[in-house]
C-alpha cells in the first residue's frame, strides 16, 4: 500500500479519476492501493455525486477500503461505520446519501463488521426501529438490505417480514429492490406480495458488482420465487 501522504485536493482528484475509469476492477484495485485512512474522506464526498457511476463506484470502493482497514485496524473501521450512522440520524442536519449502501457493501465484505452492525441496517426499515421516512434514503436502505441478504442472509433474515410495504410501493425502484432483497431471505413472509407483481413490466436499473443491470420487475419476481434458500 502507498505510504506517501497526498494533498487533499490531489487525492480527491485522483480518486475521482479512478471512479470514472472504464474498467471497474482497475478502479477498485487502484483505490485500494491508496492509504486507507486518507482515501475515506474523498469517498464519503463522492457518495453524494449526481453521477450514478461515480456514486455507485464510491459505494463499492468504500466497501473494499473499509473491509481491508478492519482487517488490520478494527477501531478506525468502527468509527467509519458510526459516521454512516450519524449521517442517517436526524440530528446530523443532513441527508445521508449513499450511507446505507456503503454500510451494506462493507458488511457484505467483512464478517466482523457485519456481526456488529447488521442489526443497525435492518433497523432502518422497521417502524419500531430507526425507520427512515425519506423516500430517497429508503431506496438506499432496501438496496443495502438486499446486498447484505445476498452475501450473508442470516444477518438480515429477520428483515424479510418488513419488506412487504416496499414490495407494494408505488415507486418501481423500491418495488424492484425489495423483491430482489426478498429473493435471498425466507420467502413465505413476502410471497403473496411478490406473486401479485408477476405481470409487472416496469423496468428498473440494479447496481450489482460494478455493473448497472436492467431488469423488468416481473423478472425479479421470477428470480425471487425460484431462488434457492440458504
Amino acid at each position: 500500500m502507498v505510504k506517501v501522504k497526498l494533498s487533499t485536493r490531489k487525492l480527491k482528484r485522483q480518486v475521482l479519476d479512478l471512479l470514472r475509469h472504464p474498467d471497474y476492477a482497475i478502479c477498485i484495485k487502484q483505490i485500494c492501493c491508496l492509504p486507507y485512512r486518507q482515501v475515506v474522506n474523498p469517498l464519503f464526498s463522492f457518495l453524494y455525486s449526481l453521477d450514478e457511476q461515480v456514486k455507485w463506484r464510491a459505494v463499492s470502493a468504500m466497501g473494499a477500503v473499509v473491509s481491508r482497514l478492519a482487517e488490520s485496524e478494527m477501531e478506525p473501521a468502527r468509527i467509519i461505520m458510526r459516521r454512516f450512522m450519524w449521517n442517517l440520524n436526524d440530528e446530523s442536519g443532513g441527508i445521508g446519501w449513499g450511507s446505507p449502501e456503503a454500510m451494506a457493501e462493507i458488511m457484505a465484505l467483512n464478517l466482523k463488521l457485519a456481526d456488529e452492525y447488521a442489526h443497525i441496517l435492518g433497523s432502518y426499515i422497521r417502524p419500531n426501529g430507526n425507520f427512515l421516512e425519506h423516500a430517497g434514503l429508503q431506496r438506499g436502505v432496501i438496496w443495502g438490505v438486499g446486498r447484505l441478504a445476498h452475501a450473508r442472509p442470516q444477518m438480515v433474515a429477520d428483515s424479510a417480514s418488513y419488506l412487504t410495504p416496499y414490495i407494494n410501493s408505488a415507486d418501481p425502484v423500491l418495488r424492484g429492490y425489495a423483491i430482489w432483497a426478498a429473493g435471498a431471505l425466507p420467502i413465505e413472509a413476502t410471497r403473496k406480495a411478490i406473486e401479485e407483481l408477476a405481470g409487472d413490466d416496469t423496468k428498473i436499473i440494479l447496481y450489482l458488482n460494478g455493473r448497472f443491470l436492467e431488469y423488468k420487475i416481473k423478472n425479479l419476481v421470477e428470480k425471487a420465487l425460484t431462488a434457492k434458500r440458504h
